[in-house]
């Protein structure tokens, strides 16, 4: 099957998955008033439910499922790693411990801007130094073994001090940090939506625009040089997009678990090539279809009762990542 249909079927499916979450939920909005609802914005309950809750959720889920999919892509291109992911490397891991710093303490009572900036910047900034260890490593040893065990101990040493800050924090707000964690794009106000579209959409056309690049990097180093790229740059601008695209929807949703994992090799296995000029958009559209699947389950499965949105993504992901290292026989 020719990419363009691909493509065009993967966005025709997220396109109808979304309509789906738009109309089902604790309250649900029969299809012809939801059009109504989206042509003629009114005041009615309905129209507070959808412009205010589900469509910047179904926004949110889209947006966040693409970003942590370039993400997990990225790592596994730049670590040269099948199972390299934000969550496994304990990425997601160092956006949490700095997050937690700002909603268990009280530093962001001194800093003048909005709480979402705040904590936006801080797990960026977390990302960054996990992944700056994780490097550090990685041009020490050469096994992939041993470089998956330092990241996982590295996102163990991130909870604990965590855990260590939950300790000494007030009851309110462990609460409200114990919710952040459990993964989850209920509560996107608009301008968290705002947010997401200025930083998440450069930061994936320049994913996009490090494509050719890294195609040359798949064939190695030696090669990369040969046509020109100056390796250095690209893995450094490799390395900084996808910790700001992890940290940023850690940051926002909280810890989403194996989407960055599993969505590249679903990708990999629908558009069946390794060209990062296809597998990047391809991977946008995965990830935002998978994502929203995912929401939807977790919103409906059990209802009143959500359940936790990585509890979800467990489900899926799991299956793909112990199917790749069966079928394919992985080294790591």
């Amino acid at each position: 099957m020719k990419p363009a249909v691909t493509f065009s079927l993967l966005l025709i499916l997220v396109i109808a998955l979304s309509l789906v979450n738009l109309v089902y939920g604790g309250v649900s909005i029969p299809f012809e008033r939801l059009l109504d609802i989206l042509a003629h914005q009114g005041d009615g309950v309905d129209s507070i439910i959808l412009w205010d809750i589900r469509l910047p959720r179904a926004i949110a889920t889209i947006l966040g499922g693409a970003i942590l999919s370039v993400s997990g892509l990225l790592l596994q291109v730049y670590f040269r790693n099948p199972v390299v992911g934000p969550f496994i490397l304990g990425i997601s891991s160092g956006a949490t411990l700095m997050v937690s710093l700002v909603m268990l303490t009280t530093l962001f009572l001194k800093l003048p801007f909005h709480s979402p900036y705040i904590t936006t910047a801080f797990g960026m900034v977390g990302s960054f130094l996990v992944v700056a260890v994780v490097v550090a490593v990685a041009s020490r040893v050469k096994s992939g073994i041993t470089l998956l065990i330092v990241g996982l101990m590295v996102g163990y040493m991130c909870h604990s001090v965590t855990s260590i800050l939950m300790a000494f924090a007030e009851k309110q707000q462990i609460k409200g940090f114990v919710l952040w964690q459990l993964g989850s794009f209920n509560g996107f106000k608009w301008d968290e939506i705002g947010l997401l579209f200025m930083a998440g959409v450069p930061l994936m056309i320049m994913a996009y625009g490090l494509s050719k690049p890294l195609n040359a990097l798949l064939l190695g180093e030696d090669y990369a040089l040969s046509m020109g790229i100056d390796v250095r740059k690209t893995r450094m601008a490799l390395l900084f997009v996808a910790c700001a695209l992890a940290g940023l929807i850690t940051a926002l949703a909280g810890p989403v678990a194996f989407i960055g994992l599993a969505v590249p090799h679903m990708a990999r296995m629908i558009f069946a090539t390794s060209d990062n000029r296809i597998l990047i958009p391809g991977v946008i559209l995965t990830g935002a279809l998978v994502t929203s699947l995912c929401d939807l389950v977790a919103r409906n499965l059990l209802s009143p009762v959500e359940l936790p949105l990585s509890a979800i993504t467990a489900f899926f992901g799991a299956p793909v990542v112990i199917s790749l290292l069966m079928k394919r026989r992985v080294k790591l």
